[in-house]
């Protein structure tokens, strides 16, 4: 694993690398609020052995990366979006395969629209369409929007009560899948000491913009793999046949049982997908 710290302007990017540059590259784009060891080391060492460069990444506001103030959102989802890109720049790589969950997978999505050249292939995990969607599909269980009620409550500066509150959310987001209290409990207190303002991740909140490239999934025309468990309380399972639809060409491969997590259990399942989509 190597360090790299990605200059734009004013923004830094942290970023870590595993496997032989030489490899076809893999970009993981994390979801809101997490930084990139939501990406577990092991699990990025596991693709990597498959014959890619991997790299994971922070986003702005989470980790070691540029963060602004908690209540200020000064950029929007198309300069992460930029942001993705300086990033193959700074590595000197022409085209990714991006692997990005939830809101990764919204930035993965501009990307092919607005950079489809940099883009190889596109593999969308628990997350749904940068589209119009079925008014039908449910919107973000309630149980999940009243934990969130409840942040309040939180002494923010205090890693216990951090921890305490937030393995709550972990084990929501977990689906019928065997929820690790003590994995969880690792990534909340390595993300907690590791962050340069751990409030800031609440920014992603307000995260707005993209109107440009909405409702426009139909031109995307990368290989586009879509992985999404039928226990997702944040994007629910059923976004998964909108991307299906609306991306043409793309496959879905279904986690039963899984929440809106990158579970243990399907780990050698997902890298197995993805370096078969990859090398197909």
């Amino acid at each position: 694993m190597k360090e790299k710290v990605i200059k734009i302007n004013n923004i830094e990017i942290y970023t870590e690398s595993f496997g032989d540059n030489n490899n076809p590259a893999i970009l993981l784009v994390a979801g809101a609020t997490v930084s990139m060891l939501f990406w577990d080391a092991e699990f990025c060492q596991r693709l990597a052995g498959n014959g890619f460069f991997v790299i994971r990444y922070d986003n702005r506001d989470v980790g070691k990366s540029t963060f602004y103030e908690p209540g200020l959102t000064p950029y929007d989802i198309v300069d992460l979006t930029n942001d993705a890109i300086s990033i193959l720049d700074g590595y000197h790589i022409d085209k990714a395969h991006f692997v990005g969950l939830s809101l990764g997978g919204l930035i993965s999505q501009i990307a092919a629209i607005k950079n489809p050249d940099r883009v190889k292939s596109l593999t969308l995990m628990a997350t749904g369409p940068w589209a119009d969607s079925d008014p039908t599909i449910p919107e973000m269980d309630t149980r999940i929007i009243d934990f969130h009620s409840r942040s309040g409550t939180v002494d923010w500066t205090q890693e216990d009560s951090v921890v305490n509150y937030l393995i709550q959310g972990a084990e929501l987001m977990c689906g019928r899948k065997p929820f690790d209290k003590q994995r969880s409990e690792n990534l909340i207190r390595a993300e907690f000491k590791r962050a340069n303002n751990y409030l800031s991740m609440f920014n992603h909140a307000a995260l707005g913009g993209g109107d440009d490239y909405w409702n426009r999934l139909n031109e995307i025309n990368r290989p586009t793999l879509i992985i999404h468990g039928t226990e997702d309380k944040i994007w629910h399972y059923k976004n998964a046949g909108i991307l299906l639809e609306k991306i043409k060409g793309s496959k879905l491969i279904t986690l039963e049982g899984t929440g809106h997590e990158l579970h243990f259990d399907d780990w050698n399942f997902i890298i197995d997908k993805i370096a078969k989509h990859i090398n197909d």
